[in-house]
């Protein structure tokens, strides 16, 4: 028997977008070449994909260069833990449509910056685990060293 099997728990798609609903910041990883970035974002839930706001800049060129992103989101308290990885395309808002849709969500930057793009990342994947956190068991006796 492994013995991650009860303190470990996969995901449903739903269980990935309950959970990261609930938060408000993540990760934005962008892929070009063969340099990988990670960027802190705030970002809000809309109609099964996720939004963000973002100044002229790296993390703008990355996505406009590779749109094929990886966003994670994580939280724990003292007794569980997730963590939810959501593979997709990022595409730059443009029309006044989308643009003035975008306005309307509950999304403002944390930080006193003028942020003029909205990015919008459509999944194509969700992955997700819930953890059962607790103390580590004896280690000893278990395994030869």
């Amino acid at each position: 028997m492994d013995e991650n099997t009860e303190v470990v728990q996969r995901l449903t798609d739903q269980d990935c977008w309950d959970h990261i609903s609930g938060e408000a910041l993540g990760r934005l990883v962008t892929h070009v070449g063969e340099v990988l970035d990670v960027f802190p974002v705030n970002f809000v839930v809309d109609d099964g994909t996720i939004v963000f706001r973002t100044a002229e800049g790296s993390k703008l060129t990355e996505l406009t260069i590779n749109d094929e992103v990886l966003f994670e989101v994580d939280a724990h308290t003292e007794t569980d833990a997730w963590s939810v990885v959501v593979r997709g395309h990022a595409r730059r808002l443009r029309t006044n449509d989308e643009v003035q849709a975008a306005d309307a969500l509950p999304l403002k930057p944390w930080i006193p910056t003028l942020k003029y793009n909205y990015v919008r990342i459509v999944p194509t994947s969700l992955s997700g685990r819930a953890f059962v956190r607790s103390e580590e068991p004896d280690r000893y006796g278990i395994q030869q060293y």
